[in-house]
């Protein structure tokens, strides 16, 4: 591997292909630290829903709006982040997501009614967690190919070691500072993401330019082109004058068209010069005499042939072209109805186990089983997309059908051991969505790295909705029934219509390919009926006007 040119200490990594490594470990660093102070602390805030409704006085769907505010404003975000992204670098929009990150949870120490969290906790930092999260899992994906589904679970591991560690110690902080206490040291943790920003380095892939060989190769190619068009040209002429002795009617005569003849003869020129210019085995000229801009564009395709890689510059701010695309509408309602079932059973466990007879101290325990088994399922995960060689999109469909079915036993199970193995379950399959959903559309069967960075804003875009009405859908149905199983019942139903949307992803694809093919074998075939049409050998005449011939042809025209 070429060693990157770097222009300055921080600046732009400059690589000949996709690293797969590189200054990419320490980008994943980044991501992981930038998991643990986003999704790992929206996660761990189930810990202190208990305490939000004793202070305030306030139902537990009221305070379940904190949550939700926060996850759809994170969500729905999602466009403006990468908008700024792409305007201004990944750099500073992650480094102003770190501000009001801590900014918005130092606050909500602060506030005095549950309608101020909706603002500090809501608004303020969810709008943090966006600009933090989506940029730095977009780069990530960009120093990675072929190690990407890999790295990304390993990197996206800190949201459950956040969660693991956050929620037994806080459960047990808060008994001795009070949770206000404990939302500023969480801030000044998050305060974090700032310095993360700073390891993003923006990455640009550069091709080699063409060796020797290439371009001999290249010359080659053009002095095949030059012969050919000669003997084209010779055949054209002997055409030419065995018409003009047959008077074959089914031949045009040119003889008249003296501008016509003298383009070509232009060209023939231009070409000749191409060919006096090749070098020999010892020459030093390796390029041909051709316009500058042609020989590029020649380069660049022969790049393109090579397998050259995608430069990550030059995107549009925001891409609603992947809207038109069949597979990506699906892939976004699979996102749209699995959010449903991503936070609500965080929040709820604790209150569930609670409930079932499980004692205080230990029900909190009951997160850090989750956080445990979802670490083991993101490494499970990108070891087996690494290795798979047909769709991983139905690796994630199975994955998908196994959470439905584990939300469900939820509601059957009781006491301690029952509620931690299916804890440790749904962690497990957790880990193996969360981690893959956001960076499979880096994938081919979705929309590609190409339309990735554009495309990641309108998918989290579309999730917001959902977002917004998981929590309360749960607190609400929690409060009807006083049972917070119903609150999975919502969470289960969610997940089984997203399996079934993303069932439908490949057949979409399928379909959308194969009408963009139907439409580009038509035009083939209006380009060949076109070009049948037209005459397969043209007269030239060569004979100058004031010659005996040209006068003979001249009287014979006349006469007829």
């Amino acid at each position: 591997m070429k060693i990157p040119n770097v222009q300055s200490c921080l600046g732009p990594n400059i690589y000949p292909e996709v690293p797969d490594g590189g200054w990419g470990w320490a980008v994943a660093l980044a991501f992981f630290l930038v998991e643990v102070c986003t999704y790992g602390v929206i996660k761990s805030l189930g810990v202190f829903l208990q305490d939000l409704m004793e202070e305030f006085g306030e139902s537990n769907s009221r305070v379940s709006w904190v949550i939700s505010i926060c996850v759809f404003v994170f969500a729905f975000s999602a466009p403006l982040s990468t908008m700024l992204s792409n305007r201004f670098g990944y750099r500073p929009v992650v480094m102003m997501g770190g501000f009001l990150i801590s900014l918005g949870t130092i606050t909500s120490a602060f506030t005095s009614s549950v309608t101020e969290m909706y603002i500090t906790t809501g608004i303020v930092a969810g709008l943090g967690y966006c600009l933090s999260f989506l940029p730095t899992i977009t780069i990530l994906a960009q120093y990675f190919s072929r190690r990407r589904a890999l790295v990304t679970s390993m990197a996206s591991s800190g949201e459950s070691v956040a969660m693991f560690v956050f929620a037994p110690a806080f459960t047990t902080l808060k008994e001795h500072i009070g949770w206000r206490f404990c939302l500023v040291i969480l801030g000044i943790i998050q305060a974090s993401v700032i310095g993360c920003g700073v390891l993003l380095r923006p990455i640009v892939i550069e091709p080699e330019p063409l060796k020797k060989n290439d371009d001999e190769t290249l010359s080659v190619k053009k002095m095949q082109a030059v012969y050919e068009l000669e003997n084209e040209q010779t055949r054209t002429s002997i055409s030419s004058d065995i018409s003009q002795g047959s008077q074959d009617s089914g031949v045009t005569s040119l003889s008249a068209s003296n501008v016509d003849l003298r383009h070509a003869e232009g060209e023939t020129k231009a070409l000749m010069e191409w060919k006096d210019k090749v070098p020999d085995k010892d020459g030093e000229d390796t390029s041909l005499s051709m316009p500058s801009a042609q020989v590029s564009e020649d380069k660049g395709d022969l790049a393109e042939l090579d397998g050259g890689p995608v430069r990550f510059t030059g995107s549009k701010l925001l891409d609603f072209s992947v809207l038109k695309d069949p597979g990506f509408i699906c892939y976004s309602l699979f996102g749209l109805f699995a959010t449903l079932g991503f936070f609500a059973p965080q929040l709820y466990i604790i209150e569930l186990s609670k409930s079932r007879g499980v004692e205080s101290t230990m029900a909190s325990y009951m997160l850090s089983v989750m956080a445990v088994a979802d670490i083991f399922g993101r490494l499970f995960i990108g070891v087996v997309l690494n290795k798979v060689r047909f769709r991983k999109t139905l690796v994630l469909l199975g994955c998908v059908v196994l959470m439905s079915l584990v939300l469900v036993a939820f509601t059957i199970v009781w006491e301690f051991w029952g509620l931690a193995i299916c804890s440790g379950f749904f962690g497990f399959i957790m880990g193996t969505v969360g981690s893959t959903h956001i960076p499979m559309l880096a994938e081919e069967d979705v929309v590609g790295i190409e339309k990735m960075p554009s495309s990641v804003g309108v998918y989290v875009f579309i999730q917001s909705f959902a977002a917004l009405a998981g929590p309360p859908l749960g607190g609400m149905l929690v409060d009807i029934t006083d049972n917070y199983g119903a609150a999975f019942y919502s969470c289960a139903a969610g997940t089984g219509l997203s399996a079934i949307c993303l069932a439908l992803v490949g057949p979409a694809k399928s379909r959308a390919c194969q009408r963009v093919s139907r439409v580009q074998e038509n035009a083939e075939e209006v380009k060949i009926s076109q070009n049948s049409d037209q005459s397969d050998f043209l007269e030239v005449d060569l004979a100058p006007e004031d010659s005996p011939i040209g006068q003979g042809e001249d009287q014979d025209s006349c006469v007829i």
